[in-house]
């Protein structure tokens, strides 16, 4: 089986993928639909960042396509609904690159409040400007944190060890760390808040999130961080913020729209600002994160392929099925209507087959039975099961 791999994922993914059999390609760049399109017939498996949008499109021109790793943490870049309906299981990384993101928010909290870009813009102008003017500590400062998943309950536990005051807005219901504070709503968090860092995903009620109307309730001379989604932001409304004053300082390492490739003009209204640090989507991309999301997602997308395992697949039904090191295994994805199950069963026990171990789940309109057998099922088994008009696809494998 073959894996096509995009947008410079770490090395460790090949040898992971091409360790379990398949032949790899990797390239440096994302592709576009058409490219897609043209490049999908024949692989198994697909790899990609968030550069490269996923279509019902390019799914339909994917007839061998398995799965799809999105080497990161969001899956927005996928459309997912589409990817269940055609048995496409999805794979992210949740919690690899963590500590990565957190370790770069906190460096820019710093460096804005000792508005270190000013500083080192002059010095390598050849400008010698030893004042204090606009610098302060973070010692003290309140920070708000808007989202608290993953990163910013780690971002929280880490600001609170270097002595800032920690506010956070949710809307689910997350269990605070620390001495970290709830705040009732979104207003109230901007408020109070020295610093605002968002850390909220991709789903489609988030675009346009954080407008005007919310830079405008910041508290005056206060930091904004954006190392979320670009689309989350209105990069306009920031730009007026920063030139008015009222905002005195901002980092950001998303944007609504990036460059396609290494070395694509980077186009956008924050560029030549004073106290704006720009980077270019490198929030997870230090060597640790991107070998840890490689060997993570490439272990996901074989375990997938080769075993039938789905767990922590963001669109089929999670079925965590022990490694296969024995007998034959058969997946089932099928409509989740009452009665497939005791289907399945009645069907294997027609033809004489012992089941060893069985594990399904369900998510949405699909449901997942793995089922694992001592010996291969006899000829015509298999068949029977595709032929109901449940069946998304049925798989086997053998050890």
């Amino acid at each position: 089986m073959k894996a096509l791999l995009l947008e410079n994922i770490h090395p460790v993914a090949v040898e992971t993928l091409e360790r379990h059999g398949f032949e790899v390609e990797l390239r440096a760049a994302s592709m576009s639909e058409e490219e897609l399109v043209a490049a999908l017939p024949g692989i198994s498996l697909l790899g990609i960042r968030s550069n490269t949008t996923i279509t019902p499109r390019v799914l339909d021109a994917a007839e061998d396509l398995l799965a799809i790793g999105c080497f990161c943490i969001g899956t927005n870049q996928v459309d997912l609904v589409a990817a269940a309906a055609r048995g496409v299981a999805v794979f992210n990384a949740p919690y690899s690159n963590t500590r990565s993101v957190v370790e770069l928010v906190i460096g820019e909290i710093i460096a804005l409040a000792r508005r270190l870009p000013e500083k080192t813009q002059k010095m390598h102008a050849g400008v010698w400007d030893k004042s204090a003017k606009g610098s302060h500590e973070i010692r003290g400062r309140t920070l708000g944190i808007v989202g608290y998943g993953n990163i910013g309950t780690q971002l929280s536990n880490v600001a609170e060890g270097l002595g800032l005051r920690v506010i956070f807005y949710d809307t689910a219901d997350r269990l605070a760390h620390g001495n970290a504070r709830r705040m009732r709503s979104l207003d109230d968090l901007l408020a109070e808040a020295d610093v605002v860092t968002l850390h909220v995903d991709g789903r489609p009620g988030n675009a346009g999130f954080f407008g005007d109307e919310q830079f405008r309730k910041m508290k005056p001379r206060s930091l904004f961080i954006n190392a979320a989604r670009g689309m989350v932001v209105d990069d306009v409304a920031l730009r007026g913020h920063i030139l008015s004053g009222h905002i005195a300082g901002a980092a950001l390492d998303v944007f609504p729209v990036e460059p396609k490739a290494q070395g694509d003009e980077f186009e956008s209204v924050l560029r030549g600002l004073d106290n704006v640090i720009l980077t270019p989507h490198v929030g997870g991309s230090t060597q640790e994160a991107q070998e840890e999301i490689g060997w993570f997602v490439a272990g996901k997308l074989a375990g997938f392929a080769l075993e039938g395992r789905t767990e922590l697949s963001v669109d089929l039904p999670a079925v965590q099925a022990p490694q296969l090191v024995s007998g034959t295994r058969v997946g089932y994805l099928h409509v989740n209507v009452p009665g497939v199950l005791a289907d399945v069963n009645r069907l294997l026990a027609e033809h004489g087959v012992n089941v060893t171990g069985q594990y399904l789940a369900t998510r949405g309109e699909q449901g997942y039975v793995v089922t694992d057998t001592p010996e291969e099922l006899p000829a015509g088994t298999l068949a029977k099961l595709e032929s109901s008009p449940h069946t998304v696809w049925v798989r086997s494998w053998h050890a």
